[in-house]
């Protein structure tokens, strides 16, 4: 490999900030802090907004299209009559 041309490839944390949730994975993420972990060693902290732990879709929480409010049926109705006449 050719020297001064790759990016700094190591150990980051990520923290979610909306639950505090850290994990630890290899990135190219560009980082100012640092974070000292449990286990003693210091590494470079990304804050995240949002992650798996906190995000609606996979902790369960979304809501669905259909139960807002019925705002799918009105949409629906009101527009019935034009797919009707362009149908014929």
């Amino acid at each position: 490999m050719r020297e001064g041309i790759h990016p700094d490839y190591r150990e980051v944390v990520f923290l979610d900030q909306s639950n505090g949730f850290q994990f630890v994975t290899r990135s190219c993420a560009p980082t100012k802090e640092t974070v000292k972990l449990d286990d003693g060693r210091e590494l470079p902290l990304f804050k995240l907004e949002t992650s798996s732990e906190s995000h609606p879709f996979y902790t369960g929480t979304q809501k669905s299209v259909d139960s807002m409010g019925g705002r799918v049926e009105k949409f629906r109705n009101k527009f019935a009559k034009a797919g009707s006449l362009l149908r014929k």
